[in-house]
């Protein structure tokens, strides 16, 4: 399924507030705040020559961020960093002085942060992520995970030392049961999601996630032309157009919104015209994109600035992630997990079908942009949709011009 976007905000500019979150200024300050992160390094950008060769397109690049900063995910530079920005304006109020990121690991800190507890949701990278960055600052974490969520990926976050919580139901069953708990218990919700009345925590998690694109524009030869980048709730998609949008202004590139045809909420929203929860049906194989109801600060976001949204199904999610592990040509071997290569599953999907192609202007000219934004953060799963164990697969490192 393909829809242009057709809201009447489309192409109208950022509300204010989410220019502030995801603009130049901001995102400079995210890079300064992870050039304390003792393991914090780019991560990989790689052309596929023979890919984009396929699909005839000139160029399509792909982010690796199956190396971001232990976690496996992209997901790491989001709730770590609302962590830690909380935790600072935490001591600066009572400490009634300025708190910069320069003293996070001093003895005032820590005992600020000790006394702190941050819970959230999650599918599993976003809670490995608010967990690490709690174990980092020295805070408490409790996360709160939906029956659908593997044992493994359990596991990797419990490993933080945070205290785990089963929820009966989806990904939205367990947001609704974190936020109750926490307001009843006082911790601080670092949620990826947002909703009425709560909306500046998951901008300063999507703001997180602006370093990865600042990044990219540094690795990548030339801007690109089209971009495409998958959802869940919609929050690293908004960050992406929205840092983009701001950067290019009219330039911008074309963006497209890759949905889960099983979890396509905000294909469903941009149908509909405003924000809608649609209803949980058989699972997606892309599990970390599995959710029904779109954060509306994401949305408000995309209205604006999505070209496009559109749908693709299991096999595409599962023929991606073979063929980045079984590439051809001099394309190199890349670790994608379920839902890390949906935005590209997006591109393949649309230059097979000439009116998505006319409609984005894809051609022989275009220079495509893309983000694995997962590598095999359940390995068991990952070898059983691939055929091979992830370790199994030799991954080229490092950024191919």
């Amino acid at each position: 399924m393909f829809l242009p976007n057709q809201h009447p905000d489309y192409r109208k500019p950022l509300d204010p507030a989410d220019a502030e979150i995801l603009g130049v200024t901001a995102a400079k300050e995210v890079e300064r705040y992870l050039s304390y992160r003792h393991n914090h390094v780019p991560t990989p950008l790689h052309a596929l020559p023979g890919l984009a060769a396929e699909l005839g397109v000139s160029t399509v690049h792909i982010k690796d961020e199956g190396f971001r900063l232990g976690l496996g995910s992209f997901k790491a530079l989001g709730g770590s960093y609302a962590v830690i920005r909380l935790v600072l304006e935490e001591a600066s109020r009572r400490l009634k002085r300025a708190v910069d990121v320069a003293e996070l690991h001093t003895t005032e800190v820590h005992a600020i942060a000790s006394g702190m507890t941050v819970a959230c949701a999650t599918d599993g990278n976003h809670g490995r992520s608010v967990a690490q960055g709690a174990q980092l600052v020295g805070a408490r974490a409790t996360i709160f995970v939906h029956s659908g969520v593997s044992d493994e990926r359990v596991a990797a976050i419990a490993r933080f030392g945070a205290r785990m919580i089963r929820v009966e139901g989806t990904y939205d069953d367990s947001v609704a049961e974190a936020a109750r708990v926490a307001t009843e218990k006082g911790w601080t919700v670092v949620s990826d999601t947002s909703w009425p009345g709560y909306e500046r925590i998951p901008g300063l998690v999507m703001q997180g996630y602006t370093a990865m694109v600042r990044e990219a524009l540094r690795q990548l030869p030339t801007p690109p032309t089209h971009v495409f980048v998958q959802a869940g709730v919609g929050g690293v998609a908004a960050a992406v157009a929205g840092h983009l949008a701001l950067a290019f202004g009219d330039l911008r590139p074309t963006f497209i919104v890759v949905d889960p045809a099983r979890a396509a909420c905000l294909y469903e929203s941009a149908r509909a015209g405003h924000p809608v929860k649609i209803e949980h049906g058989e699972p997606t194989v892309m599990a970390m994109l599995e959710c029904y109801e779109p954060s509306l600060v994401a949305w408000r976001i995309l209205s604006r600035v999505a070209d496009a949204f559109m749908t693709v199904d299991e096999r595409d999610a599962i023929a991606v992630m073979n063929r980045l592990a079984r590439p051809v040509g001099d394309d190199p071997t890349i670790v994608a997990g379920e839902s890390g290569g949906a935005g590209l599953a997006g591109l393949i999907r649309a230059a097979a079908a000439p009116e998505i192609q006319a409609a984005l202007h894809l051609s022989e000219m275009s220079r495509v942009f893309v983000i694995n934004t997962e590598g095999a953060t359940d390995p068991v799963r990952y070898a059983e949709l691939v055929g091979m164990r992830p370790d199994a697969v030799a991954t080229t490192r490092g950024a191919d011009a």
